[in-house]
This record gives C-alpha cells, sequence and structure tokens, in this order.
C-alpha cells in the first residue's frame, strides 16, 4: 500500500539519519578470554569433577568456572588452563 500524499510529505521532512562510523566489534576486556568464540575451546576449564563424570557419562552440557558451556570429550591436559578460571578459583569463586 502505498503512502498518504501527507504522510510522505511529513517523511520527507524528517532528517536522514546515519550510523556513527565506529567499530562493530563488541567491547571486551583484553585480559579475558572470548567465552562464545571458538578460541576459548582451546582451553582446559575448571569444573566440578562430578560434573565432568556425569557429562563424559551422559553427554549433557556442563558450565565452567568462567561460564563456558560444553560438553567435554578431550584431554585436558593436553590444552592451557583457561585464565579466567584461574582469576576466579583465585579470588574465591566456586562452581
Amino acid at each position: 500500500m502505498p503512502p498518504t500524499p501527507a504522510l510522505a510529505a511529513r517523511s520527507a521532512a524528517l532528517p536522514t539519519i546515519t550510523k556513527p562510523d565506529v567499530d562493530d566489534a563488541p567491547l571486551t576486556h583484553p585480559d579475558r578470554i572470548d567465552t562464545e568464540g571458538g578460541d576459548h575451546d582451546r582451553f582446559a576449564h575448571y569444573c566440578r569433577k562430578e560434573d565432568i563424570t556425569r557429562a563424559m557419562v551422559t553427554g549433557e552440557a556442563i558450565t565452567a568456572l568462567c561460564g563456558k558451556k560444553w560438553v567435554p570429550s578431550r584431554d585436558p591436559s593436553r590444552y592451557p588452563v583457561c585464565q579466567t578460571c584461574v582469576e576466579r578459583k583465585a579470588a574465591g569463586w566456586s562452581i
């Protein structure tokens, strides 16, 4: 349905809004690891042993101390430990 002449006249009088020229990259702390991207899969994470055992048997996802959710399936000794998990454990966080 075409706009009415009155509506077309009003919308023509409105200023054009343009998007500011900014970087669309998400703002993250430089010391934090992106838990949503694939690079976070290259780290070993802190979780409760019971959760890891249950996830290995049932295949359900578990949550690490840093917030990463995944189904453990690899040997964690082959990967460096997630620095966010290390910092949170040192600060007294628990799962």
